[in-house]
């Protein structure tokens, strides 16, 4: 049985809406960078990032590897004609952690494209999409505060 979700958008006022979830989130949206929220195709690249990234980093625990931290940067770009798609999008895994094995980071990387994240295989039907990662030791990722 298929699984159902939902949400409503609200004007505010101009084109800033606020969105709510069924489980009770909100969040802003407006059409212009830095109004009142990200825009509509900012939220896909931010969806995008956050599946990817809860699949591999549950993969990576799994594996047991000593992951301390993950970031990921994502960037897409869009075609110039109405309906503005994203033609291609890059994901970058900034994985931290000292000992962590290559092999299991790509492993992560390609279940979560090719098996998890539906979010990675709705967008990949318009867009393609690319990734790369690196690591980096968790010491030299630590910023002490002054």
């Amino acid at each position: 049985m298929a699984s159902e979700m939902s949400a409503k958008v609200m004007l505010q006022q101009g084109m800033h809406f606020t969105g709510t979830t069924a489980s009770g989130h909100l969040i802003d949206m407006d059409e212009l960078e830095g109004a009142s929220g990200p825009s509509p195709m900012e939220l896909m690249l931010l969806g995008l990032a956050g599946c990817s990234a809860m699949d591999v980093i549950a993969i990576l625990r799994k594996k047991r590897q000593p992951v301390e931290g993950l970031e990921v940067f994502v960037s897409g770009h869009r075609c110039d004609e109405y309906p503005r798609v994203f033609t291609d999008i890059e994901l970058e895994y900034v994985v931290m952690g000292d000992d962590v094995d290559t092999k299991a980071i790509e492993r992560a990387i390609e279940l979560s494209a090719r098996n998890y994240c539906p979010v990675w295989a709705m967008l990949g039907k318009s867009a393609e999409i690319t990734s790369s990662f690196k690591v980096v030791s968790a010491a030299a990722s630590f910023v002490p505060v002054d």
